[in-house]
């Protein structure tokens, strides 16, 4: 029988440190610190054979967080699975931005479109239970993926299966925010890292020859219509788009417009107020 030594000295062989432990973690139940005192002890059949696939499959490129079906955000467990987008640090800043707005309100309205796994709508819910949240997506599976994180974690949201602004009609917010699919049709980023194995309509826009702003635009053409007097919109983007979406907004009429970095220094989150 197969040791857990001997499991991961095999799985190293074939992919990240780091990602072999953790998967053979997942698999035996066993922690840190069995590995490193009790690396003799015997993998039972069943969870040798689960680590096994789980190791063919992230050498193959599958994101470990599909594998185990999990991933961490902003200290909070998330389930995920293909349906939706593995949480990404950068995100971190359009919930800390929107928190800025909301931590002096006694009571507002947010509404979360593109919720995906629901960590925005999710995070905002726990850490501003003053405020009311609604939660948007156009993937049934992406809902329920969401629906089911906002259970486990206690997070009042209401969801919507929808396109953008279709499930919201006759509302108004005084906060929008969105990580809407961003990157341009046919940019390399989309075939490595990972990439081809998350939901491809959360990451682009997917317009032939596009500039990856098509989901922003009609965002930002929008979002006026439900905003109260003196409302926000933030929303993430890519590294080179700052300018266009601070464009985008001030022909919008929003004032202010803004684009603030990521911890990277990268351009991450534009946004501005009616």
């Amino acid at each position: 029988m197969t040791t857990l030594g001997e499991a991961l000295a095999a799985a190293r062989q074939r992919i990240d440190r780091l990602d072999a432990r953790l998967l053979l973690q997942y698999a035996t139940g066993c922690t840190h610190a069995d590995l490193l005192a009790r690396p003799e002890t015997p993998v039972i059949a069943p969870a040798y054979a689960q680590f096994a696939e789980w190791v063919e499959r992230r050498a193959a490129g599958e994101p470990l967080a599909y594998l185990v079906g999990e991933a961490e955000f902003r200290g909070q467990v998330f389930q995920v699975s293909p349906e939706v987008l593995i949480p990404r640090p950068e995100t971190e800043v359009l919930i800390d931005l929107a928190v800025d707005r909301l931590k002096t309100q006694k009571t507002a309205r947010v509404v979360d479109l593109g919720t995906g796994s629901g960590i925005v709508a999710i995070s905002l819910a726990l850490e501003c239970p003053q405020v009311g949240i609604v939660a948007v997506d156009l993937s049934p599976g992406a809902i329920s993926v969401a629906r089911n994180n906002a259970g486990r974690l206690g997070a009042a949201v209401d969801f919507r299966q929808g396109d953008w602004f279709a499930p919201l009609t006759g509302e108004r917010f005084d906060l929008i925010v969105s990580n809407p699919p961003y990157v341009a049709d046919g940019d390399p980023h989309l075939s490595r890292d990972g990439l081809p194995f998350e939901p491809q309509m959360a990451l682009s826009d997917l317009e032939k020859g596009g500039d990856g702003l098509a989901c922003i635009r009609r965002i930002v053409a929008a979002a006026p219509a439900f905003l109260n007097p003196g409302g926000w919109l933030l929303f993430e983007h890519g590294y080179d788009q700052g300018a266009a979406s601070r464009n985008l907004l001030t022909a919008a009429g929003f004032k202010a417009a803004f684009t603030h970095p990521d911890l990277a220094g990268t351009d991450r989150v534009s946004g501005g107020q009616l």
